[in-house]
């Protein structure tokens, strides 16, 4: 049933996108705090700032991966790779809006990304004949 897979898809990838979102807005609000603190000298701030970005960018593919198998799907190899790199793209373009206090992805990125990632959920594992 693909309807079942659809679903399951777009429920990973939305927990996915909330879960690196949510990590990246912290982070980068410690590294804007870590920067303040040392009195916003060259690169204060700048260890925690690719930390988090890198976190984020490892984080998505396992969360995808793993969010797929918790739920029993198998063949999800195009879910995690043009996912994984999809949000190393959206989340890198949005980074300015992610990086300023209160700052937050633009809601239609958010929705974008996660339309995607469900119709690449429904690309299952190939049949062997």
């Amino acid at each position: 049933m693909p309807y079942i897979r659809l679903v399951k898809g777009a429920l990973v990838v939305a927990v996915a996108t909330v879960a690196c979102h949510t990590l990246m807005s912290a982070g980068y609000a410690w590294a804007r705090d870590s920067a303040a603190a040392s009195g916003d000298t060259p690169l204060s701030g700048a260890f925690e700032f690719l930390f988090v970005t890198a976190a984020s960018w490892i984080l998505m593919p396992l969360l995808l991966w793993a969010g797929m198998r918790l739920l029993r799907e198998r063949g999800n190899t195009v879910l995690v790779v043009v996912g994984g790199l999809a949000w190393v793209g959206i989340s890198g373009y949005c980074t300015d809006d992610l990086d300023r206090p209160g700052g937050h992805m633009p809601v239609l990125a958010l929705v974008a990304y996660v339309l995607i990632g469900t119709l690449l959920a429904t690309v299952g594992p190939l049949r062997r004949r």
